[in-house]
């Protein structure tokens, strides 16, 4: 059997992007297969996220600032857990609502916008073989095009071939139109470039809501694991709107503060186990420790059905180039 490729997984979140490089799971009665990678090192900064982390994965996951692990600077039980020295890839969707069209589009004048930095940190300690980074659609336009430009070649700085695309999720089988930058970097002296899955669906093709969240309609609230609304009432700020059944969903987003959109029947807000399906997350995959919470962990997310395209895609690169 072939040794699995090990992974540190960075701002994992709740483990969106991790569960699809794992594979292993369904989704809309579709099987999702094993992939050959293996996280042994995984961090985040959200308490809730980490106890989300830990219970759906028999992986631990060191919760505390990646910046602050970086200089010895918390406590002495997160450093029996250090950042290993040697690894075969690195993951992080690093925060990107400072880069965000919805957020304050900060960017750089923020702690938050130079995270990517503590990424870049972590690959130049640990040399992974290849990184994949994550981000949200407003990084290409931030800064009118430098705050990309200047990540890319500090990422190339370290020796690596560095390619980007925006994937939308609906085109890789994702009931939601939600667009993400893939940097993916290669290290010179062992990789060429990669290149980005292409789309399995066309626009034609797209899952709906009708498909992909019908059968919760009815289910009576609380029968099934985070089927719990926001109650907040109506008013004029983002999320305010009604879902079309016969689209995909809208992006979901994080800092709602319960403000997610409306369900089509138009009698309540999307529970969290919607959201969590239009994310793409299989229904035994649940969220801790409350609704509000759960929110926050599913907008926060890479879909884990995407993520698994970019895996499968990566393994197939690493088994064809690494001889």
């Amino acid at each position: 059997m072939k040794k699995k490729y090990s992974i540190i997984s960075l701002f994992a979140g709740c483990g969106g992007l991790d569960l699809g490089f794992k594979g292993g799971f369904a989704f809309l009665n579709k099987k999702y297969k094993q992939n050959n990678f293996d996280i042994i090192w995984a961090n985040d900064i959200d308490e809730s996220a980490c106890l989300t982390f830990r219970k759906n994965f028999n992986d631990d996951i060191v919760c505390g600032d990646i910046s602050k692990i970086l200089e010895n600077k918390h406590s002495s039980s997160l450093f029996e857990k250090k950042i290993p020295k040697k690894i075969d890839i690195v993951l992080g969707g690093f925060p990107c609502q400072d880069f965000s069209h919805a957020g304050k589009r900060k960017g750089f004048n923020s702690k938050r916008g130079l995270l990517y930095q503590s990424m870049a940190e972590v690959i130049k300690r640990t040399k992974p073989i290849l990184f994949v980074a994550e981000n949200v659609r407003g990084l290409l336009t931030m800064n009118g095009g430098e705050a990309i430009q200047t990540i890319i070649s500090d990422f190339e700085k370290l020796g690596y071939n560095v390619v980007y695309k925006l994937l939308t999720a609906a085109d890789f089988g994702v009931p939601q139109i939600r667009e993400r930058v893939i940097i993916v970097g290669t290290r010179k002296d062992k990789l060429p470039p990669f290149i980005h899955p292409k789309p399995v669906l066309n626009k034609g093709q797209w899952i709906n809501l009708k498909k992909a969240i019908g059968d919760l309609e009815e289910i009576e609230e609380g029968k099934i694991p985070n089927h719990f609304w926001s109650k907040a009432k109506k008013n004029n700020g983002q999320g305010n709107n009604l879902v079309s059944e016969n689209k995909p969903g809208p992006t979901m987003r994080t800092e709602h503060h319960g403000n997610i959109e409306f369900h089509w029947n138009g009698k309540r807000r999307l529970s969290a186990r919607e959201a969590a399906r239009i994310q793409s997350f299989p229904d035994d995959f649940i969220f801790y420790p409350s609704t509000s919470s759960a929110y926050k962990q599913i907008g926060n997310a890479v879909p884990p059905v995407l993520g698994w395209h970019i895996a499968n895609a990566i393994e197939k690169f690493l088994d064809k180039n690494l001889k």
